[in-house]
């Protein structure tokens, strides 16, 4: 498939998703892409600008300071930044898709995520079985893992002893992310918790965190939390980043002030993802490359 058939293809994509949101009745917002202060994250480094400030990783902690401030569905497509990651699914600059819903969970999250996906495909295609590098993959299914169960299915061990070994990483990139999807859409959900990022803990079982990722052949395309609301544990998980960053020599990131004092006020009860809108398209145009969806 050329480039111009792959951007004719991206932009019937971005008409579908605004569809799906606007047909669940969500406001489209735009916030700012220069920020004072990004979100700390361990293993994602922001880009600095000449004048202290930072290009947004993400629009996060702008959109939940929305919801704290009464919006309660709301999405958001547009440019975010993360250093010095170039490959064939990453560039430095990126289109990304997020969007959070008040009183959603992060289940009910995942179903339409998934009917989002799924109708795109019939609205494009005519059909929601496509072919992505000769593999069948059908976009109207979906299947649900959890972290645990996929350690043990396909690394042998349990994620918990490889989140203590600290293997985790390195099994998760080398066993588990390449069986994830293989002919549908699949959530890996229920993150071992101290891997909760800016989730909270799950009620029903609190070793784990109301978080999952979405995956089609083995490509990681999004990331969802039910929502932290607690802003004395957020305050205190940004503490722990912003320590392990210090150690790696990542960049030094002022407090996100206006996001913590946001939080402090009431965040509601809400379920948020962010998708890699460019790994979206690499699957609806059956590309290997990024480069090929994008035009640069």
């Amino acid at each position: 498939m050329n480039h111009l058939t792959n951007l004719k293809t991206r932009s019937a994509l971005l008409k579908a998703l605004r569809d799906a949101f606007y047909a669940e009745n969500f406001f489209e917002v735009a916030t700012a892409v220069k920020i004072p202060a990004p979100a700390p994250e361990e293993y994602i480094e922001s880009v600095q600008c000449a004048d202290g400030e930072f290009l947004r990783t993400s629009p996060e902690l702008a959109m939940k300071r929305m919801l704290v401030a009464g919006m309660e569905r709301i999405f958001q497509i547009g440019a975010a930044f993360r250093a010095e990651e170039v490959g064939r699914k990453h560039r430095e600059e990126f289109t990304i898709l997020e969007y959070y819903a008040v009183k959603w969970d992060y289940r009910e999250l995942a179903e339409f995520t998934a009917r989002m996906i799924s109708q795109a495909a019939q609205t494009i295609f005519g059909q929601t079985q496509i072919t992505y590098q000769g593999f069948p993959v059908d976009l109207g299914r979906h299947y649900f893992i959890t972290v645990d169960e996929a350690f043990r299915r396909y690394a042998g061990v349990s994620a918990f002893d490889a989140d203590a070994d600290g293997s985790f990483d390195e099994l998760m990139v080398l066993k588990v992310e390449p069986e994830l999807g293989k002919d549908c859409p699949e959530f890996l959900i229920d993150y071992p918790a101290n891997r909760a990022s800016l989730s909270r803990l799950s009620a029903a079982d609190n070793r784990v965190a109301e978080r999952w990722e979405l995956y089609i052949r083995g490509m990681e395309l999004g990331n969802a939390f039910g929502e932290l609301t607690d802003a004395a544990e957020q305050r205190r998980r940004f503490a722990s980043a912003l320590k392990f960053r210090a150690e790696q020599g990542m960049l030094a990131y002022p407090e996100a002030t206006d996001f913590l004092e946001a939080l402090e006020k009431g965040l509601p009860k809400s379920s948020g993802c962010a998708i890699g809108f460019d790994r979206l398209c690499m699957i609806f145009c059956d590309s290997y490359d990024i480069a090929e969806v994008i035009f640069e």
